[in-house]
């Protein structure tokens, strides 16, 4: 007969062969200290008190990959169209970066029409005429300006706040500090993303436990209406034999656990919980089946151009009212020329625009309508913008001086625009707002010091802002 104590130390000894050895592959085994959060070791996504006020309890960051001119979109210029075709002297990064040069180029006039909007009067060319008709709900940023001119540095240091080392994206930054709302979800859901330009690293933790990185959804170029959840399903395990299973796992790692195993396997465990879970619940977060007729027509879904990114718009709604802590919705490919990067041929931001204006903007309407809109900070933008003067005759080329970037909802403020480029739209000269500066302005509205939010890694304390940041007061209500 075989006591208790005989099977706790059956347990014990199998934990140190195979079990053990499954471990080994799935966690690091150093110690990492952290340093400004202490979440429970036993459940790390735990929701977190917020270290400030917080106005927002969620991001939604709709990436526009390959660099969206703001001189073609948002950012109106009038003396861009009356010098059209003159040549003038830029300190184009590109060239600077390779040549240390300054040289004359012509400047090219927008090729869409510009009009004002709302009650703000917010200018907005013709490419975005749904997204226009909420200009009275969002907070315009002319005044970006970043580090990196090439698509794979500007996007690491979007996605990470670093083109250096692996670090830890801003979904898992923002999981760490406040974990997650919904214990069977995870805290951070990346839709579409693309494995370029940093691929992975831009979801990933990095250094952080791993329950902090972005689970993907689908990848780019991959239609939307067959994106799942990677082995969210078993075919070969019927349920009942699946819980057996876990729970035998489970007791392999308790006794480990019971014998001091470290932080590390305590992450294995909660992995493997919140796995477990996110079968009964994550089906049932993707199937838009339920959703009105109403509702999708709103996103696009069911027209040729606008189908793909209204469903990853439409999910992003329904992962953000599930307490789905950061989600991000990717317009992006695989490729080595990013969608938005017209290096020539610029008439192709209209194929862009067309397929994620109806969609963003039926976003927005959503949130708004369901009241998730006051609490759900939703962040619109690319790695850089594009130059005011001509490229290849008829594109533009990178530009990472003076870019707009739009937020709406959580706390800041409407009908507003902030910061100002140069009276070509070329490099931001007032109010200039560093990546860095937006990163900390987003922490901070969620409740979040950017500069207690760290962790310690090889011997020093880390943050998505590294040394540097503001907080831009001014654009909360």
């Amino acid at each position: 007969m075989h006591t208790m104590s005989d099977r706790r130390q059956l347990l014990r000894t199998a934990a140190c062969g195979f079990g053990s050895l499954a471990l080994a592959g799935l966690c690091h085994e150093e110690a990492v200290a952290e340093a400004g959060r202490s979440p429970s070791l036993d459940r790390p996504l735990d929701e977190q008190r917020p270290m400030l006020a917080a106005r927002a309890k969620r991001i939604i960051f709709i990436f526009m990959q390959g660099g969206p001119s703001q001189v073609d979109t948002f950012d109106y210029k009038p003396a861009l169209i009356q010098h059209d075709g003159d040549e003038l002297e830029f300190r184009d990064a590109r060239v600077l970066a390779n040549t240390g040069t300054v040289k004359k180029h012509r400047l090219m006039r927008p090729l869409w029409k510009f009009q004002q909007h709302g009650e703000c009067g917010q200018w907005v060319s013709e490419l975005f005429p749904h997204i226009a008709a909420h200009v009275d709900d969002l907070c315009f940023v002319h005044s970006l300006h970043t580090n990196g001119v090439a698509h794979g540095p500007a996007t690491l240091f979007l996605h990470t706040g670093a083109v250096n080392l692996i670090r830890p994206s801003v979904g898992a930054w923002i999981t760490y500090g406040l974990g997650t709302e919904n214990q069977n979800l995870p805290g951070f859901i990346t839709i579409g993303p693309s494995a370029a330009n940093g691929g992975p690293r831009n979801y990933a933790n990095a250094f952080l436990p791993a329950h902090y990185q972005g689970t993907p959804i689908g990848r780019a170029e991959q239609p939307m209406a067959e994106a799942r959840i990677a082995h969210i399903r078993n075919a070969h395990m019927s349920m009942s034999e699946q819980q057996r299973q876990f729970e035998l796992l489970q007791g392999l790692n308790q006794a480990q656990l019971a014998d001091g195993a470290g932080h590390a396997h305590r992450a294995v465990l909660s992995s493997f919980e919140l796995a477990w879970r996110m079968q009964m619940h994550a089906p049932g977060l993707m199937d838009l089946s339920g959703e009105s007729a109403a509702t999708q027509a709103m996103y696009g879904i069911g027209e040729t151009e606008t189908d793909d990114f209204g469903r990853q718009c439409l999910l992003a709604r329904r992962m953000a009212e599930r307490g789905v802590r950061f989600i991000q919705i990717s317009y992006a490919d695989n490729g080595s020329n990013p969608r938005w990067d017209q290096h020539s041929k610029m008439e192709k931001h209209a194929v862009h625009a067309k397929a994620t204006d109806k969609p963003v903007a039926g976003l927005l309407a959503d949130l708004k309508s369901r009241g998730l809109l006051e609490d759900t900070l939703v962040w619109w933008g690319g790695e850089f913008g594009r130059n005011p003067f001509a490229q290849n005759a008829d594109g533009r080329d990178h530009n990472p001086k003076g870019f707009t970037h739009f937020l709406a909802g959580g706390g800041v403020k409407q009908a507003f625009a902030y910061g100002q480029t140069d009276e070509f739209g070329h490099e931001a000269v007032v109010n200039k707002v560093h990546m860095h500066d937006l990163h900390a302005t987003l922490l901070h509205l969620l409740g979040l010091d950017h500069e207690r939010l760290t962790y310690r890694h090889a011997g020093r304390d880390f943050r998505l802002t590294d040394v540097e940041g503001r907080v831009v007061h001014e654009l909360f209500a």
